[in-house]
């Protein structure tokens, strides 16, 4: 087995590798993040510089997420360069040390810092996500926070006195409480259709959504018109809030329970059980990069090409990343269960990294 030294050695050179990498990659995205944000609010009478540098460096954590398993791979693709370089893989392997012992060291880093973005970056990714909403809004007014609700359709299924019924709205705000372009389509206890009911905003009080300007057509009735109706409903205000909440903006803790919540409100649990499944997958998927960096990397003393090792570990990457996002699409709409989609891409690209490492290093 590789030495305590050696292997702390090339721990300690991956993670500072990866963690540089991270904080490019992070200063990037905020710095044009923030320019953005200025641009689109400079005028506003509300504006202030440091309530837009706030704002903007809240949400970069979560959106940065998406950025460390490339961190990882860049960052372990240029650890093992430098080493190389340097020619102190070769004195390793001088000494008897394989490939995977001394690989060993970086896998660890990498499934360490997987547990820790999970368990801990995550939360914290979303408390800092949800403040920066809270700081926009103050940012840019009312006006923004009328955009920023108003951007998605919203689908409730429920039940109430009457029977249960599926609620459709064009346009949302308030968390869910206020809809505007509002259909319902009711059944009795049966589960036999009832009504269908249209209706120009809806209001969510205690025990029932209160209609304006609704018309009620029913099987054999000519249709009724009503300016003030209501529908009942067992949904709480909070059931609402949290089922119409975005999945990076609710922590890895608290989405067990969210699950249950969209479930409860009728709707489909894929996203937020495909973010969970996606956040206990990130170790495996890490270590996968790691492999994948090593394949492309480890060759480069021997058959030189620098250029073209580097080339073929960006390639990597991106197909990796294409491969990702076609699965979390799939995943997110039900298309394929929320636990395949998430763990696919890893088990796939570790299978092919080892494989690879496997063919080269022992033939």
């Amino acid at each position: 087995m590789i030495g305590p030294t050696l292997g702390r050695y090339f721990a300690r050179r991956t993670f500072f590798s990866v963690a540089s990498i991270f904080a490019i990659a992070f200063l990037i995205v905020f710095l044009f993040d923030f320019l953005d944000m200025v641009r689109a609010n400079v005028d506003r009478p509300s504006f202030r510089w440091p309530i837009a540098f706030a704002a903007s460096l809240f949400r970069i954590p979560a959106f940065s997420e998406q950025v460390l398993p490339f961190a990882t791979l860049f960052g372990v693709m240029a650890a093992l360069l430098a080493l190389s370089r340097k020619l102190e893989l070769v004195v390793a392997r001088a000494a008897g040390i394989s490939v995977w012992q001394f690989l060993f060291p970086p896998i660890a880093v990498a499934a360490a810092l997987g547990i820790a973005a999970t368990v801990v970056y995550n939360p914290l990714a979303a408390h800092l996500k949800s403040r920066s909403e809270t700081l926009q809004t103050r940012l840019a007014g009312d006006e923004q926070r009328r955009v920023d609700d108003t951007a998605r359709e919203v689908w409730l299924r429920q039940s109430g006195e009457d029977g249960e019924s599926i609620v459709h709205a064009r346009q949302a705000t308030d968390r869910g409480l206020h809809l505007s372009g509002v259909t319902i389509q009711s059944f009795d206890a049966r589960g036999h259709f009832a009504a269908r009911i249209e209706a120009a905003t809806a209001d969510h009080e205690p025990g029932r959504w209160r209609l304006t300007d609704a018309w009620v057509n029913r099987p054999g009735e000519a249709p009724q018109h009503f300016d003030v109706d209501f529908v009942s409903t067992r949904l709480a205000a909070e059931q609402i809030g949290q089922a119409l909440a975005e999945p990076d903006t609710i922590s890895f803790w608290a989405l067990p329970s969210f699950i249950e919540t969209a479930r409860a409100a009728g709707l489909p649990a894929f996203q937020f059980e495909l973010q969970y499944q996606l956040l206990l997958a990130r170790p495996l998927l890490l270590m996968a990069m790691v492999l994948i960096a090593a394949t492309v990397s480890l060759r480069v003393f021997r058959f030189g090409n620098i250029g073209r090792m580097i080339l073929g570990g960006v390639a990597a990457g991106f197909v990796l990343y294409v491969a990702q996002e076609v699965a979390r699409g799939m995943g997110g709409v039900g298309i394929v269960p929320p636990v395949l989609a998430a763990w696919t891409p890893a088990v796939i690209a570790s299978s092919i990294g080892f494989t690879v490492l496997l063919h080269q290093e022992d033939g």
